[in-house]
């Protein structure tokens, strides 16, 4: 039986190297406080509305303060997105 050919295989090229870019920051010193800020907000609402047996942050808001209190909390969680 013939023997087949053997195929050459091209010497090793490595890759062209890549230019370094520089990474743009910029600065979001501010995410940090307003995150925690939202959230202390956020705790400290539902614990005043706790504590006083719903007639404080607000009386006539009821047990939706409640939300409100998870809504500061929430909010602080859409900051802590921008944090880089």
């Amino acid at each position: 039986m013939p023997k087949s050919r053997i195929r050459k295989k091209a010497d090793y090229t490595p890759p062209p190297a890549k230019q370094a870019q520089a990474i743009r920051l910029t600065n979001r010193a501010w995410v940090a406080p307003v995150m925690l800020a939202m959230f202390l907000i956020g705790l400290a609402w539902i614990v005043v509305f706790y504590v006083t047996d719903g007639t404080l942050p607000i009386d006539s808001l009821d047990n939706w303060n409640i939300v409100v209190g998870f809504g500061f909390i929430a909010a602080g969680f859409g900051v802590s997105t921008q944090w880089k």
